[in-house]
């Protein structure tokens, strides 16, 4: 099977407009589909998303619609890049043309309350389709469209859908990867924007740079350990879904999750910060249900405790690293030391 095939991309937000914008220059014939017409049409007449890539002008061949059954009808592969909150209700209104003569791509890092399911499962759920992939890494949108120098991860247990994946996005700029971990890499895509904020709000609080580097290498720590407890494989939070978008995530300005902390230690209020984000940081949700689940399986995160509080309690980022020097857990590398790794 060639190369070039027939994707639509589910939501018009910066990155399912990066990824349409990848497969329209690899010469795919690509579908977008928007909720908003005037978007459409913006696309359409200047090949350009004004209201979340403004700047960045777009492949001429990708076909802006709002038909969202139209889209896929004929689709071989969908991209599903829509925010979490979105993803049930979007893929029930098409679900009944999703089965195994498509794959479905997730690209949505977030996890549904209801039964702390991620997008793969809610996809498997939702539909009678199989062939389910995740796609992650450190892949901030204005970069990739901008068509600089971008790696990213197509994780699924199917080695077709791994293979067609990389068939269709793979180009000069855009290096895609593959692994059998689904689970492991949509976990670390969801935690490490939990930790994007924290790292937000220590660089606006001007903490030094060895600060910074103790509260990344101690997020991957977490996200390891609480990986491992659900059942994933903590070596995939070594490669670029793990530790790529932790690092990137953390530590540039282009991230919303990092501007929410950025916001936060400025002084203004969660409902503020999201109000002027101009796009959904999806760690704030992913907070609260972390904490819940790492209370219930009995996993010591103190970096996802201490920002629940801030968040929702009023604590102060200062305590939280503070605590964190004072804490019971003293293994550096997760799984090095013998003994449990939930204390």
């Amino acid at each position: 099977m060639s190369g070039k095939g027939k994707a639509t991309v589910l939501g018009g937000g910066s990155f399912g407009t990066a990824i349409a914008n990848i497969l329209a220059d690899n010469g795919n014939d690509v579908a977008l589909w928007m909720r908003s017409e005037e978007s459409v049409k913006d696309i359409t007449e200047n090949h350009e998303n004004t209201r979340y890539l403004p700047g960045y002008r777009l492949n001429e061949a990708i076909k802006a619609t709002t038909d969202l059954v139209g889209s896929v009808v004929d689709a071989e592969v969908i991209f599903v890049a829509v925010p979490s909150k979105s993803v049930v209700s979007v893929i029930q209104q098409c679900s009944e043309h999703l089965d195994d003569s498509r794959i479905l791509v997730s690209t949505t890092k977030g996890i549904q309350k209801d039964g702390f399911r991620f997008m793969s499962q809610v996809l498997r759920d939702s539909t009678q389709c199989s062939n389910i992939g995740v796609l992650s890494g450190p892949n901030l949108a204005k970069e990739v469209a901008a068509r600089m120098l971008t790696g990213s991860v197509i994780a699924s247990e199917s080695e077709y859908v791994r293979n067609r994946v990389q068939e269709m996005l793979s180009c000069q700029y855009f290096r895609v990867y593959g692994n059998s971990d689904m689970f492991g890499v949509e976990l670390a895509g969801a935690l490490k924007n939990i930790y994007a904020i924290a790292a937000g709000m220590a660089t606006a609080m001007g903490m030094g740079e060895n600060t910074k580097s103790m509260l990344i290498t101690r997020s991957l720590a977490e996200m390891s350990r609480f990986a491992s407890k659900l059942g994933a494989n903590p070596y995939t939070f070594l490669g670029l879904a793990g530790v790529g978008d932790l690092f990137v995530t953390c530590t540039s300005p282009l991230s919303r999750n990092f501007q929410v902390g950025l916001g936060l230690a400025k002084g203004h209020s969660l409902e503020e910060v999201l109000d002027n984000l101009g796009g959904t940081a999806e760690g704030v949700n992913t907070i609260h249900l972390v904490k819940e689940k790492s209370d219930e399986l009995g996993v010591y995160m103190p970096l996802v405790q201490g920002l629940n509080e801030i968040l929702f309690e009023g604590g102060e980022l200062v305590t939280v690293v503070k605590n964190l020097m004072l804490g019971e857990h003293n293994s550096d590398v997760e799984f090095v030391l013998p003994g449990p790794h939930t204390k």
